[in-house]
């Protein structure tokens, strides 16, 4: 079996080829939807997945190995200077795993943020968003704190859902153990974990418990009822098609969940107010691009700070392709500078 590294670093040389190469390499032509270009790399991986087998085909098993072994081949590296722990902590119903990202020039002001991997709620884990989190935790200088939230469809809605909320509740009692403020967290999450940190913010709310100082939402999926807008303009993007996207909440719901219920689709909440400030990114090439545009618009509206960012050339999963396409790297660290600054008002 080839070695990932080796993998990466020979994409990583593919990857730097001029733009019309790359593009001539992927069929020909630039990519051009919805008044915006996509990145000549993404098109180029984007050809390479044409032929393979559409992940509504597969197994959960089968899904799984292969975002793992594409994580392994465009992932990038934990941050110098960011130090990596593997503990347990609290879920929904029993102890789950989780690494803790801490920096060695934390601030002892920054709260923990507490944050979900993508994957529709049915594949991803701790390795998922491991180069993602050790950049988050440099760049805010703050503990992350990753979670494995228990999978679908072995364990439905709301299970993942309920082991972040534990997870959070779990740092928050035990901030000082990471030299973080008691009491306070922070939440976010890229996609599915998006939505899970949405969700704990309303959750939380609606409970009468503290919010958290702010939360991240990493191309979000907020509505799992939505259709059209960029759902039709983007429906057969790479790596996230409505395909895709039906076969997870295929998998992640029951039969008798509704794709409305707000702990499902958090944009349709009635009101947002009180809710934690947010940053919110969002990448052009994304079935979900309209969800958090949607959601930043009604956190405003019913005020609260919300910071969006749209990177129009990038597309879903980006967090997990830092090793090999520079843009997401850059996307990355200035969503953890963003970051930084709505957790402590600090410069980043």
């Amino acid at each position: 079996m080839a070695d990932p590294a080796f993998q990466r670093f020979q994409l990583r040389l593919l990857l730097s080829l001029p733009a019309p190469i790359l593009r001539a390499l992927a069929g020909g032509g630039v990519v051009y939807k919805g008044g915006r270009t996509l990145d000549p790399r993404l098109q180029f991986l984007a050809s390479q997945s044409r032929g393979a087998p559409p992940l509504s085909s597969l197994t959960p098993e089968q899904a799984r190995g292969g975002v793992t072994a594409m994580v392994a081949v465009l992932g990038g590296k934990v941050e110098a200077g960011v130090k990596v722990e593997a503990l347990s902590v609290a879920g929904g119903e029993g102890p789950i795993e989780a690494r803790a990202y801490r920096p060695d020039d934390q601030d002892p002001a920054a709260p923990v943020m507490v944050f979900a991997h993508f994957g529709g709620g049915v594949v991803g884990d701790l390795d998922t968003c491991e180069a993602f989190c050790s950049i988050l935790a440099k760049v805010a200088r703050c503990v992350v704190l990753s979670i494995a939230y228990r999978l679908a469809p072995e364990v439905r809605f709301p299970g993942g859902l309920e082991d972040m909320l534990a997870a959070c509740r779990w740092a928050r009692q035990n901030g000082a153990r990471f030299g973080a403020p008691a009491g306070l967290i922070a939440v976010g999450g890229d996609s599915m974990g998006g939505n899970f940190a949405a969700v704990v913010c309303q959750e939380m709310k609606r409970l009468g418990e503290p919010q958290p100082t702010m939360q991240l939402l990493i191309y979000p999926a907020l509505d799992v009822a939505g259709d059209g807008g960029s759902m039709d303009t983007y429906g057969d993007a790479w790596p996230l098609s409505r395909d895709t996207m039906e076969w997870f909440m295929g998998n992640y719901m029951g039969p008798g969940d509704a794709p409305g219920d707000p702990r499902l689709s958090p944009v349709r909440a009635e009101n947002l107010a009180g809710l934690a400030p947010a940053v919110i990114a969002a990448a052009g090439f994304d079935p979900l691009l309209d969800q958090g545009e949607a959601y930043a618009r009604r956190l405003t509206e019913a005020g609260v700070s919300a910071r969006y960012r749209r990177y129009d050339a990038l597309a879903h999963a980006f967090t997990a392709m830092t090793g090999v396409v520079p843009p997401a790297d850059a996307a990355c660290r200035e969503i953890a500078a963003l970051t930084r600054e709505a957790m402590t008002g600090a410069e980043a």
